[in-house]
């Protein structure tokens, strides 16, 4: 109930309260003055303070909603329930001020808050719209996917895929769920299949690993073996069926093929250090050839040519037992010796003209020698290759050459006499 003042307690010009003389405090209002409490210990002056200093906070709180409000420091339903709050306070406020200026400015903030309302919704509804589309590109993106196979990266893909659509607003019910649906069965489809393509390739790599521990076991009995050239052979047939075999699992086919390798290594080891060896002495042999050359090589200019050919038969007989020499010294040492040879013959085809049909005798015997000499060192070889003895099968080789080359001259000097 609102106190009526008397004609003796009127407010003071321009003041929003005045004290009783029984201590009690009043605030003018636009509907008169209303009692807000009593403070029968002070003095007017200090009770008027007193709830003035109330009616200050109200201003002050009533201050910072306008600051969040304006500032879209609220949301308009959170702004709305503050002003509500605050208006409650200030309505049936023990305070002593301009209390409907305070409610005014209260109010002011509706028309605000229906803008920002306003505001909000729009922004909502563009997010909503964004969201969709975000969503359809997502389940396009998803639905290809699933149709391909990437199987390295898709996963990782559809993975990110789907906690960007947790992160995106919901849309109306229907539409995100028929996007969910699309979605979804993109992912299980690809899920599904990778499955089984990693099931089949599981399958396929655990038959190549059975397949390179049998190649594993062939290549480890053929380690110690001493036939460089046929073995070399088949550990190129390994190696073939071993790249046809196709990976095995990762974690196994490193160990798997340090296997193979190391077996391979092995023989190879060993041949690279009896080729080693073998040059070795292929470089003595050179050296026996070159002190050979250097008799030869004094036999020219001929002088007699029989003591030239016997010495010269001699030379060639030791020649052929020095054996062979390094591939990069043969050409040059062949080379020399053939050049001495070719002299002495061709002294020897001059006279040949001259001399009297015993020499041709001797030249057809000549021919004879050799070639029952390439039938022994022929059926030898046939030995040698049978026993897969290479080495001997080169040094063979190389005789039968030189024998060769021998029996033409023979056949040509014996066909001059013919």
């Amino acid at each position: 109930m609102t106190a009526q003042p008397n004609a003796n307690d009127s407010f003071p010009d321009g003041a929003w309260g005045r004290v009783a003389a029984d201590g009690t405090v009043f605030v003018r209002t636009t509907d008169g003055e209303r009692a807000v409490g009593q403070y029968p210990e002070g003095s007017p002056d200090e009770a008027l303070a007193f709830f003035t200093r109330r009616y200050d906070a109200l201003a002050f709180e009533v201050d910072l909603l306008e600051q969040r409000v304006h500032g879209a420091a609220l949301s308009p339903d959170e702004a709305r329930q503050s002003v509500k709050k605050v208006r409650d306070q200030v309505t049936d406020a023990n305070a002593v001020g301009d209390l409907a200026a305070l409610t005014a400015r209260l109010d002011a903030l509706g028309p605000v808050l229906a803008q920002q309302r306003e505001v909000r919704r729009g922004e909502r509804a563009k997010k909503l719209e964004e969201s969709r589309e975000r969503k359809e590109q997502i389940v396009v993106e998803a639905e290809k996917l699933g149709e391909g196979h990437d199987w390295r990266h898709g996963a990782n893909r559809l993975r990110d895929l789907l906690e960007e659509w947790k992160a995106l607003p919901r849309l109306d019910r229907a539409t995100d769920d028929a996007l969910w649906h699309r979605f979804s069965s993109a992912r299980t489809s690809y899920t599904r299949a990778r499955k089984t393509h990693f099931a089949e390739l599981d399958e396929k790599r655990g038959a190549a690993k059975q397949v390179k521990l049998r190649l594993i076991k062939e290549a480890e009995a053929l380690a110690t073996s001493t036939e460089w050239g046929p073995t070399a052979g088949k550990y190129r047939e390994l190696m073939r069926q071993w790249k046809e075999a196709g990976p095995a699992a990762k974690a196994e086919d490193d160990e798997l093929w340090r296997r193979f390798r190391g077996a391979q290594d092995q023989f190879f080891g060993a041949r690279e250090a009896a080729n080693t060896q073998q040059d070795e002495e292929f470089a003595a042999n050179a050296v026996k050839k070159e002190a050979l050359l250097v008799e030869a090589e004094a036999l020219v200019p001929v002088g007699d040519l029989d003591e030239a050919k016997r010495k010269f038969r001699d030379i060639a007989e030791r020649w052929d037992a020095a054996g062979k020499v390094p591939r990069e010294r043969m050409k040059d040492l062949e080379a020399r010796i053939r050049k001495i040879e070719q002299e002495i013959r061709g002294v020897e085809d001059a006279q040949w003209k001259r001399t009297d049909p015993e020499k041709s005798a001797r030249a057809d015997d000549m021919v004879g020698k050799l070639e029952s000499a390439i039938a022994d060192i022929e059926a030898d070889l046939e030995k040698a290759r049978a026993a897969g003895n290479e080495k001997k099968v080169k040094e063979l080789e190389d005789n039968l050459a030189s024998r060769r080359s021998f029996l033409e001259m023979a056949k040509r000097a014996a066909e001059d006499f013919g």
